[in-house]
């Protein structure tokens, strides 16, 4: 009698590739990729310096970076004035898990998960919430492909979400999407707003990107050495 197969991957490749093509540097081999659980997700993410997603038995890291960090909080600062004003939800961040459905616990850059979602407006208490974003932001990293973020938009939507922005720092631009693969690019010329999901949000493309050079290259280093005394 055969043993049973932990997946349906037969070569680490099928596996990078179903996952968009990912390094395989992002893809932890303890516990064995196709046999991690949500308690392993929970007991990684603690205890490492690094955050991982759990997709389909598999612990993906998580890319990120300190320009993204950064605008993450200031997404989260602007999203939050708003909601101080418009209190239809609740925002996290990228520490903050949500199980789009068994086995898949992704980790969006940004959340937004309206009250009607939270009965009693009462917080979940769960390490992994069973939510999903009404509103998903994601900020490009180095490390993220195409094919894997146009995975994660098809998981969203799947699960409940209507909007997501898709921020490129590089490129200066935050592509909006209304499903899966319709989207608008917005330059830095350009407003946000938040649809349906935050009537009434507006921000210009330019004040989200305002602190990072206009180049998209990285600031000079400072030097550490102490001028010499005449």
């Amino acid at each position: 009698m055969k043993a049973a197969k932990n997946h349906r991957f037969e070569t680490i490749a099928d596996l990078l590739r179903d996952l968009g093509g990912i390094s395989a540097r992002r893809v932890r081999a303890d516990p064995l990729p196709g046999t991690a659980t949500e308690k392993d997700l929970i007991g990684v993410n603690e205890h490492s310096n690094r955050l991982f997603e759990l997709v389909n038995g598999v612990l993906v890291e998580k890319a990120v970076g300190f320009a993204e960090s950064f605008l993450m909080c200031e997404l989260v600062k602007l999203l939050g004035l708003y909601l101080d004003e418009h209190p239809l939800g609740i925002l996290t961040g990228a520490d903050g898990p949500l199980r789009l459905e068994e086995g898949l616990v992704r980790l969006p850059d940004i959340s937004f998960v309206s009250w009607e979602q939270l009965p009693g407006r009462t917080i979940p208490l769960d390490p992994i919430a069973g939510l999903f974003p009404d509103l998903a932001v994601e900020i490009l990293s180095k490390g993220n492909t195409k094919k894997e973020m146009a995975r994660k938009r098809r998981e969203y939507f799947f699960a409940g979400t209507r909007l997501v922005w898709q921020v490129d720092k590089d490129k200066r631009t935050v592509e909006v999407f209304t499903t899966p693969d319709q989207s608008v690019v917005l330059t830095e010329e350009q407003t946000l707003d938040g649809g349906d999901v935050l009537p009434g949000f507006s921000l210009p493309v330019r004040q989200i990107l305002a602190a990072l050079p206009a180049s998209g290259g990285t600031a000079k280093k400072t030097s550490r050495r102490r001028k010499q005394r005449p």
